[in-house]
């Protein structure tokens, strides 16, 4: 299958071994892996602080870099929710069908990673071998927008040597919420401070999510308490081998 690959920003700008681990990942299970040189932001920061006329040409640029995708995925499962729920919504609510009408069409070829693996390419053994102890930490977006339930638990149960341990309190947000963190930081720090004492609670050595926003958050209240605890990309896990 041709696939294309959405970057997403903060994975170009912070985290590239999280696209070049979806990359390997499936080029290993023999997909070709386009990465559409004209991409940018999706527009989704745009979206959620309220900037919709600001976010339409981000739409537009984002329909016309993916026109020729067969397939889309992202290593991010918010950046996919704003593609999915949020461009064909706004281009409506600006009066532009035909915009719409791509963006929908595109939205429905877009997938979170686990969503690929799982429903698009059939798989949940991909290979991988990670002789640690994980803990999941489904993401807002991922619960309640995308809805991608067990997938990536399944494929972390299929991984060689992986041993798998509850979160406690595995639903309850991180606190980043992107500019929420920002605008609201008492608050976002009270709820990565559950989130954190609940990843060390779980006696876990690493600390897995779908999107690298939550693993910065997460990561970063790990590190200020001095903790060993490792926060890893899903994609970084499935890419790994012996």
């Amino acid at each position: 299958m041709r696939i294309s690959l959405m970057a997403t920003c903060l994975v170009d700008a912070m985290f590239p071994d999280v696209g070049r681990a979806t990359v390997g990942l499936l080029r290993r299970l023999g997909h070709r892996v386009e990465v559409p040189a004209e991409q940018t932001c999706c527009g989704q920061m745009h979206l959620n602080t309220g900037y919709g006329p600001r976010a339409l040409g981000v739409v537009r640029h984002h329909v016309t870099a993916f026109a020729g995708a067969e397939v889309v995925v992202a290593p991010s499962a918010s950046c996919v929710a704003s593609v999915r729920h949020g461009h064909a919504a706004l281009a409506r609510a600006a009066g532009e069908p035909g915009l719409a009408a791509e963006a929908e069409a595109l939205g429905a070829r877009t997938h979170e990673l686990s969503e690929l693996l799982v429903d698009v390419l059939g798989v949940t053994e991909v290979g991988a071998w990670y002789p640690h102890r994980v803990t999941w930490h489904p993401t807002c977006h991922s619960l309640r927008l995308l809805q991608v339930g067990d997938r990536p638990r399944r494929l972390l149960e299929a991984v060689e040597d992986l041993e798998l341990v509850e979160l406690p309190g595995a639903e309850q947000c991180c606190g980043f919420g992107g500019t929420f963190a920002l605008k609201n930081p008492a608050v976002s720090s009270a709820m990565l401070d559950d989130k954190v004492r609940h990843v060390l609670d779980s006696g876990a050595a690493v600390c897995s999510a779908g999107d690298s926003s939550c693993l910065m958050q997460i990561g970063g209240g790990l590190t200020r308490r001095s903790s060993p605890v490792r926060t890893v990309h899903l994609a970084e896990i499935l890419a790994s081998s012996r």
